[in-house]
């Protein structure tokens, strides 16, 4: 049977991988919500359309949903335009959120996937994190998805659809399109730096450790997800991370020996001194609950980090 699968979003960063990593199964009709009308279609959506979205449109958004199976939701104003108009933020993210969730109820859609954060957990990530560890947000970005997170979940306690929310680290890797612009991201940035500037720039000491996990394990999460039985889903919650933390200093280097071998760069790293009393906290990103449901992480990290580099010596050198 194929699923019909509406994904908001559908042409965004990650959005943009999820459904280019979908499209290339025979198994999903894939419908790609985006706000601008006027977007080509991809070359590789051949089992699928582009349909128009807008979160606060209510009408819009039932017609979206009509005879859909499942529903993959990442349309989402951006870590750096929430902190700069976190009203919107909260009318998009959350409000919208919530609104699509109505149409996907109203519609009789039998699975919604929410991809959250795991800023959620508040700031800095550190120590060991669970789904049971306390939330405590602090960024608008973070605050604006636990909203939706709470609505999401509270309609599957409550039997009205079937949910999953995914708490996702540091997603990273080679964007489905150009005009992406989520250039400021640490990975994309560095790789970016590596074409155009020769050199790294750090704009800390790079001690602190994050969750890196790539886009094509972050693919084939949602996947497993859309297609998981419904005993597993549980309460509908699940971290999604790499098993992966590193010091943002050792990806740095990572990027340097990788634009060596790959582009024949010599660059080097430049970064201020830490500060008096600066530590590196631990991160444990659990997933385990995720894998007890079968999901394994697959990904080559430095196959990702060399897609990006040729990416961006393609697109910016």
């Amino acid at each position: 049977m194929i699923k019909k699968v509406l994904i908001t979003g559908g042409l965004g960063y990650i959005g943009g991988r999820i459904s280019s990593f979908l499209s290339k199964s025979k198994l999903y009709q894939l419908s790609i919500g985006t706000r601008d009308v006027q977007q080509a279609k991809p070359d590789w959506l051949s089992n699928g359309q582009l349909v128009n979205i807008e979160l606060l449109d209510q009408d819009k958004l039932e017609e979206a949903c009509s005879e859909i199976h499942s529903v993959i939701h990442l349309a989402a104003t951006n870590e750096n335009e929430s902190v700069t108009n976190p009203v919107q933020a909260l009318n998009i993210n959350s409000l919208g959120s919530l609104k699509l969730l109505h149409a996907a109820i109203n519609a009789g859609v039998e699975r919604f996937i929410y991809i959250s954060t795991a800023h959620v957990y508040g700031s800095p990530l550190a120590g060991t994190l669970t789904e049971s560890s306390l939330t405590r947000p602090q960024h608008p970005y973070a605050i604006t998805h636990k909203t939706a997170e709470d609505f999401i979940l509270a309609a599957h306690d409550k039997g009205k659809i079937n949910s999953v929310v995914l708490r996702l680290s540091n997603g990273y890797g080679c964007p489905e399109r150009a005009n992406v612009n989520r250039w400021t991201l640490l990975v994309n940035d560095l790789c970016k730096q590596a074409v155009t500037a020769g050199k790294l720039v750090l704009n800390s000491s790079g001690i602190q450790a994050r969750d890196f996990i790539t886009l094509e394990d972050v693919s084939r999460a949602v996947e497993h997800v859309l297609n998981m039985p419904e005993r597993d889903i549980s309460d509908g919650l699940f971290n999604l991370g790499g098993e992966n933390p590193l010091k943002i200093i050792d990806m740095a280097e990572k990027i340097v020996e990788r634009s060596n071998e790959v582009l024949n760069l010599k660059l080097e790293i430049e970064r201020p001194e830490s500060g008096i009393g600066e530590t590196s906290l631990n991160l444990d990103y659990c997933i385990d609950k995720l894998k007890l449901t079968g999901y394994t992480l697959k990904s080559n990290h430095t196959e990702e980090i060399d897609n990006t580099l040729m990416f961006c010596n393609k697109v910016f050198s």
